[in-house]
């Protein structure tokens, strides 16, 4: 496998030192309780961010990882949400922005229960959690019961995922949708452009820019761009987060493929702490049928986000619209048709791109720097690499594997990189970066799934499938799609 601008990567000469890296950044953006992304640009806890590290950090500490998740289940919200942020009250407002007292959680967010201990924002995150925490446990399962991890976790979990399942169903198609580009992840991406041009941005002297003391101008997203961001917070927070009436409502399938991957470890937790797990294994496949029903396109053969607002998909291509790669009991037709297109011109993957770029190669708006409009990132390589895995492409998936831990070391665990050279943008020393670093060196290249019948993400096969051999045809699915749940 080629790539531009690669360099030559020894992994058993380097994956000591990379390993030990991996581990300084994880120890030196540890606070004591959590983790933060990077010391300067993100210093609170962050949602999604913290389910990663905490997959990371498992093969460090497993007391750590456990903590890592505990502390953010800490600020959940009595009507389920885990916000997007959890603030560190010793860090100065100004630090950061959005700040504390932008978010009014304690006050504006009372009628949803927002914990009056502490600060968060008032938004969510991709729902990994529940996979982190599955994987945390079986990194050091007599600890985690010894502790009561999953005792304690699963009522929160399943409480997070009946707020998304139910609250956030905007479209009334079974999925969930987010309500600000933020809460997706994959904050300046292209597909958001169409449904954020409805947005009257807020006054640019309304706000300070704190990320721009941290990076270049030109790698983050535009001050029109933050406006509208600032303006669907406000609008949110000022009617105290309630779900439902928003200018923004987008249906994402990386955040609802990721919710299914969650419900699949939730299933996995149930039957550890007695049950059966079988509604849940159930609920995820209802939930993968809706995901094709709403969001697939069979002639780009590519996931596309859903303008619940606007109506209709949004006809951008994102790395977003990969991701769906990771589900176990993804139809077959579809799985062959998202390694074209990854293979393909829009996203490189084994040609001419380096990682996985996080916007279309050809689209209009590609930007190799610019934050999610072109720069690859190292979690959706990770993702992409397990869904590789998952369905029996071990070649490919080792090659990625390769280049992502290449590129981390060779960027500094840079936050994003361009797709194509490998050059490092945004923060370094990321602390994602390192953990999911940490977890592909644990695990041997050449693997499909772990010795004891493990798929990569902690689940046994659902229904007796594993890989290739269990897709689903897509007939199965539609058979499904009117039996919600």
């Amino acid at each position: 496998m080629t790539h531009v601008g690669a360099d030559v990567y020894d992994p058993a000469a380097t994956a000591g030192s990379l390993q030990g890296r991996a581990a300084r950044v994880l120890a030196d953006n540890w606070t004591g309780t959590s983790t933060v992304p990077s010391r300067g640009l993100y210093p609170h806890q962050w949602s999604w961010d913290s389910a990663f590290i905490a997959i990371g950090l498992r093969h460090l500490s497993p007391l750590r990882a456990q903590t890592e998740l505990e502390t953010l289940l800490d600020a959940q919200w009595g009507d389920g949400r885990i916000p997007h942020i959890v603030f560190n009250p010793s860090v100065p407002l100004d630090a950061y922005f959005p700040s504390p007292d932008f978010w009014r959680s304690s006050t504006a967010g009372r009628a949803a229960g927002a914990p009056r201990t502490v600060q968060t924002s008032g938004i969510v995150q991709p729902p990994v959690h529940a996979l982190a925490a599955w994987l945390v446990h079986r990194a050091d399962p007599g600890l985690s019961r010894a502790r009561g991890f999953l005792p304690r976790l699963y009522p929160r979990l399943a409480a997070w995922h009946r707020y998304l399942l139910h609250r956030r169903d905007l479209g009334g198609g079974g999925l969930a949708s987010v309500v600000h580009p933020w809460e997706q992840g994959m904050d300046n991406s292209p597909c958001w452009d169409t449904p954020l041009a409805r947005v009257t941005p807020a006054q640019a002297r309304s706000f300070r820019r704190a990320d721009l003391d941290h990076g270049a101008p030109e790698d983050r997203p535009t001050d029109l761009d933050y406006g509208r961001y600032v303006r669907l917070a406000t609008d949110y927070r000022d009617r105290d987060y309630a779900d439902g009436s928003g200018d923004f409502a987008v249906e994402d399938p990386a955040f609802n493929a990721l919710l299914i991957a969650s419900e699949h470890a939730l299933a996995r937790i149930a039957k550890e702490l007695g049950a059966t797990g079988t509604a849940r294994h159930a609920r995820a496949e209802r939930l993968t049928a809706a995901l094709v029903d709403r969001l697939w396109d069979p002639a780009e053969g590519m996931f596309f986000c859903r303008d619940v607002r606007g109506g209709g998909l949004i006809p951008e291509r994102g790395v977003s619209g990969l991701i769906p790669l990771l589900l176990p009991t993804l139809p077959r037709d579809l799985t062959d048709a998202l390694l074209r297109t990854a293979s393909g011109p829009h996203f490189g993957l084994g040609g001419a791109a380096r990682l996985v770029p996080s916007y279309d190669l050809t689209g209009e708006a590609f930007d190799p720097h610019r934050y999610w409009r072109g720069p690859a990132w190292f979690n959706t390589a990770w993702l992409i690499e397990r869904g590789l895995r998952l369905h029996g492409e071990r070649e490919r998936a080792d090659a990625l594997r390769e280049a992502f831990l290449s590129t981390a070391g060779t960027s500094g665990f840079a936050e994003y990189v361009d797709p194509y050279t490998g050059e490092a943008c945004g923060a370094g020393d990321f602390s994602w970066t390192a953990a999911l670093t940490l977890d592909l060196l644990h695990q041997p290249p050449g693997l499909g799934v772990t010795p004891e019948g493990i798929s990569p993400f902690g689940m046994r096969d659902v229904d007796g499938m594993d890989g290739k051999d269990g897709k689903r045809d897509t007939r199965d699915m539609r058979d499904k799609r009117g039996d919600r749940g």
